[in-house]
């Protein structure tokens, strides 16, 4: 098949397979990207600014010319502020927008080569799973219509199977007139031949048998139609209803622990997946949850494997997002160090190559990392950026220092995302009948009050509105399904009632706010 071409803004010639990759935001302009992004965190231009450039990079890195594409690398970011102010959610909501596969590791788990703990290789077996997990929910969405409707069928021959095969009614049926035509034979002489038809009936007899069976048929049939109707307007839904379901469970005992065969870039079940037969297992479960599980079946059956995985590594390797947090706690240089700082060092050398590029195997096969763009992210309380070692600090090329939180952003992240916490709690109470209004001056005195407890005890950013919250409506949450009055307003002198005192008390206020 030849290759198809698309025209790109500037008339370069794009490979339409690239052109059209998830992940590679086609129409999204870097302003764009930051309106998005302002819909749920507050502040932060700087850091929102860095990502939108980095991912319309990735655009532009497609239609430019094919000798010069491979050379334009990712800039990959190196994101320094205090612990809750929006460094993991920027990056996980940018991955939402353009559907590209993330993940989110802690560089402390890592660990150098020679002592117990992950390698840094898993990230990037991390992120192709993701990857094809991605992919394949994309493929069996295309098939679900198709899929529900054979799950159907399969569901109607488990409740009444065809007259074909139920319960082998034809078979029964052609040994019982085998046996008839047998003792036929033995209590009567033979006939002449050409007298056989008038003198035994045996034509007659199978005729009637042949009536039988299709009578039989006739009336499955009608009976499976009405099943049909019935399941499909939901009727039967809560009949329970016995089917067969894939076990996942490894039949092998545990030799290597799961990580050893990690480091191995081994997989068991993948090698010998397809010399052993599939084992199944029976459940009973209702017609509703059946429906459910032999479409998920069907489904999968239905998409083409192999496509999935071409594409989750072409994903991975070209729209892949690795989000690498507490790098901070890596950092430092000092010699003769013991204890856990011992690796820290070694770990920035064994990540090196990852960023840079280079090839790691996984289940789908080899990845490549050139292209994969890299965020790291860090407090850089105890530690400075430049205790990591220069070669990482050069890999990481754009550094964006986010700001603390005030005030005024407390107001804003109470109310303006559409993932709001007021709006959170408002909505889970309305499931009890209740109404919640906030006043103005009640999210100015939870601000208020958030911002005075993180300047005075462990600054953790937004984190500590959610403590505050949960604090400010535990009597109300308790009680709404007792509640007479079903309109509540919480208004500045509430919130000062339930929680000055105790943001007051340093004490009280460490362990409890």
């Amino acid at each position: 098949m030849d290759k198809v071409f698309q025209v790109g803004p500037e008339g370069e010639v794009v490979p339409k397979e690239l052109a059209e990759t998830p992940g590679l935001p086609e129409d999204l302009t870097p302003r764009q990207i930051v309106e998005e992004l302002d819909k749920y965190i507050v502040g932060q231009d700087r850091a929102k600014r860095a990502v939108a450039i980095a991912l319309r990079n990735r655009r532009r890195r497609q239609l430019v010319p094919e000798d010069m594409r491979d050379e334009v690398m990712p800039k990959n970011i190196l994101m320094i502020g205090p612990t809750g102010v929006g460094k993991t959610e920027i990056a996980r909501r940018l991955a939402h927008l353009v559907r590209a596969p993330f993940v989110k590791v802690e560089a402390t788990k890592f660990t150098e080569v020679g002592y117990v703990g992950r390698d840094v290789d898993s990230m990037v077996r991390d992120l192709a799973q993701e990857s094809y997990r991605l992919v394949e929910a994309e493929e069996i969405e295309k098939v679900r219509e198709k899929a529900r409707e054979a799950a159907v069928d399969r569901l109607l021959d488990l409740l009444q199977p065809p007259a074909r095969s139920s319960g082998g009614s034809m078979e029964r049926l052609a040994a019982a007139m085998g046996e008839w035509l047998a003792r036929q034979t033995q209590s009567r002489p033979a006939p002449e031949p050409e007298a056989r038809d008038e003198e035994t009936g045996e034509e007659d007899e199978t005729s009637d048998l042949s009536e039988y069976e299709q009578r039989k048929a006739e009336q499955v049939e009608r009976l499976r139609a009405r099943l049909r109707a019935r399941l499909i307007a939901g009727e039967l839904d809560d009949r329970m209803v016995e089917i067969e379901v894939e076990d996942n469970t490894s039949p092998f005992l545990q030799v290597f622990s799961p990580q050893g065969l990690e480091e191995m870039g081994m997989d068991i079940s993948g090698m010998l997946g397809g010399m052993l037969p599939k084992r199944r297992r029976k459940r009973t479960v209702t017609v509703a949850e059946a429906r459910e599980i032999l479409a998920e079946q069907v489904a999968r059956e239905m998409v083409d494997q192999d496509k999935i995985t071409r594409e989750a590594v072409q994903r991975a390797e070209q729209a892949g997002i690795i989000f690498v947090d507490e790098l901070d706690k890596i950092a430092g240089r000092e010699s003769g160090q013991s204890g856990p700082a011992v690796s820290r060092e070694g770990v920035q050398r064994d990540i090196l190559p990852i960023i840079e590029g280079s090839t790691v195997i996984t289940k789908l096969g080899p990845v490549r990392t050139d292209h994969i763009l890299f965020i790291a992210a860090g407090a850089f309380h105890m530690a400075k950026p430049s205790d990591l070692i220069p070669e990482l600090q050069g890999r990481l090329p754009i550094r964006v220092e986010l700001e603390s939180l005030t005030i005024e952003d407390f107001k804003r992240i109470l109310t303006e995302p559409r993932n709001a916490l007021l709006k959170q709690y408002a909505a889970l109470l309305a499931t009890e009948g209740v109404t919640v209004e906030f006043t103005e001056d009640a999210v100015q005195a939870i601000a208020e009050i958030a911002w005075d407890v993180n300047s005075r005890t462990e600054n953790i950013g937004a984190r500590r509105l959610h403590t505050v919250m949960e604090r400010l409506m535990e009597d109300l949450s308790f009680n709404a399904p007792e509640l007479e009055e079903r309109h509540v307003v919480i208004d500045g002198a509430y919130v000062r009632e339930r929680l000055t005192d105790l943001a007051r008390d340093e004490d009280l206020s460490r362990y409890i706010l």
